[in-house]
């Protein structure tokens, strides 16, 4: 987990699809306009079908949504995964 938090994604034991997503993510949170073909692709090389790569998307979509908003209102970060209160 901390090897995701630092950036470092080939070094966290992701399996390719995992990594492959998690690239793409990467993609579509910094600059979804030049996401290319190529870039779903390879979600479709390592598995992915068009409606999970559909769903990811959405996802993706919502998540910087409600970041945006949070970080607009002022809410501070929770930090649930760095506290590990979601794993008790």
């Amino acid at each position: 987990m901390e090897a995701i938090f630092e950036g470092k994604l080939e070094e966290a034991g992701l399996s390719d699809a995992e990594l492959a997503l998690m690239r793409y993510t990467e993609t579509i949170t910094e600059r979804a306009s030049r996401s290319t073909a190529e870039d779903v692709e390879k979600l479709r090389e390592v598995g992915f079908t068009e409606d999970q790569i559909s769903e990811a998307v959405y996802i993706i979509a919502m998540f910087a949504f409600f970041n945006r908003v949070a970080d607009a209102f002022g809410i501070p970060a929770q930090n649930y995964l760095l506290t590990g209160k979601l794993t008790t």
